[in-house]
């Protein structure tokens, strides 16, 4: 389809827009995932108690983004569900300030999570519907960029604040401005996307989603289960002095800014070549498995770097290869689906690393990178029947 140079500005505008919308809402919620774990520890919860809520608010967002999706596919209504969603999603976190236990405050924790959930679908299939106009690769990787500047603000931010008061409920409190200003950029976007709509669809409606679809979901489900997190990696600095506690925090906030770049990078050579452009992205990443558990602190550096490229590839490519082979009217329970596999695969990959890390430090990097190459491959194998059904 013939874009012409109207349609793109106005497209760029969205996808910047969206971008704003993730850049303060990053900011509130990472900014206060950073401090919940001391904060209910404050409040009297158990380091058991404090897992449970962590994992049962991811768990809840993952499969929650299968019905979310569907639904927004089946109404329509992607602008009142993306809309609620992050209502939900940033207004809570402010009210955490004035959860007097830890009962509350996880009652707050997992509404927040639930609004993520909720708009994260219908969010991909507006921004989608404007990436398709400049790249997905690209646009994609714009959002990424953006919304990974976020992350690394609402954590610094958040140390300042606690830092200076010593105290948390003044830190989330804080938080209640960038929510705003999320709220505020996403009504901007809205008068911005009904500029960008085209009545014209780019891809014939699908009845069912496509086998290559549910290929590619496997293939992202292996790499998830594979992938590192970063948590686990900056126990092991701590615990073996490759990194003192004052420095990880720097790199990972080096981290986010290597993550940005990579997806703006990468995001436009996926538009050039295709899903080929993420198994080599694999090929880095899962480098940081020996480089941060077998080496030195030069190679830790090294390890945190290979992470960040392994994310930043990810964050360009993987919703791009979706919006290429799923039609408009499948896109959001595609999304959904996508999303809740991910996150199962990333959560069981997670708890058996870090099972392997109490026993082998060297079975977990063997599974983690048989896990990442068995990705890479598929992903591999996967560059013609993408492209054939992008082609359709």
């Amino acid at each position: 389809m013939v874009v012409s140079r109207q349609e793109r500005t106005l497209a760029i505008r969205f996808i910047l827009c969206i971008g704003v919308v993730s850049l303060f809402a990053d900011m509130t919620y990472e900014g206060a995932y950073s401090i919940i774990g001391p904060f209910l520890k404050d409040l009297g919860a158990t380091a058991a108690q404090v897992g449970l809520i962590s994992g049962l608010g991811e768990m809840l967002a993952a499969s929650l983004r299968l019905f979310s999706g569907r639904f927004a596919d089946r109404t329509r209504a992607y602008w009142t569900i993306a809309i609620s969603g992050y209502a939900l999603n940033l207004l809570v976190v402010p009210l955490l300030a004035f959860a007097g236990n830890w009962q509350m405050a996880a009652l707050l924790v997992v509404a927040e999570r639930t609004g993520k959930a909720l708009r994260g679908p219908a969010r991909d299939v507006l921004l989608s519907e404007a990436t398709g106009k400049v790249g997905h690769g690209f646009g994609f990787g714009v959002h990424a960029a953006m919304d990974q500047t976020g992350a690394v603000v609402g954590p610094l931010m958040m140390a300042a604040v606690v830092a200076r008061t010593t105290h948390f409920g003044p830190a989330f409190l804080r938080l209640a401005f960038p929510a705003a200003g999320a709220l505020l950029a996403l009504l901007v976007a809205r008068a911005v996307y009904t500029r960008v709509e085209t009545p014209a669809p780019k891809q014939a409606p699908q009845q069912t989603l496509p086998r290559v679809f549910w290929m590619y979901v496997a293939a992202a489900g292996l790499l998830a289960c594979g992938f590192i997190d970063f948590p686990l990696l900056a126990y092991h600095f701590q615990k073996t002095a490759l990194a003192k506690p004052a420095v990880i925090p720097l790199m990972y906030a080096g981290a986010m800014g290597v993550t940005g770049l990579t997806a703006l990078v990468l995001g436009k050579l996926f538009d050039r070549y295709g899903i080929i452009v993420l198994s080599f992205g694999i090929l880095v990443s899962l480098l940081a498995l020996p480089l941060g558990f077998l080496g030195g602190p030069t190679a830790a550096v090294a390890s945190v770097a290979c992470w960040a490229a392994g994310m930043g590839a990810q964050d360009a490519t993987l919703r791009s290869g979706i919006s290429q082979v799923v039609s408009m009217n499948k896109r959001g329970g595609a999304f959904g689906a996508f999303n809740a596999v991910y996150g199962v695969a990333w959560f069981l990959g997670s708890a058996v690393m870090g099972l392997l890390y109490d026993h082998s430090v060297m079975a977990l990097v063997i599974f983690g990178t048989l896990a990442q190459l068995g990705a890479a491959a598929m992903f591999f194998w996967l560059r013609k029947p993408l492209a054939a059904a992008a082609a359709h």
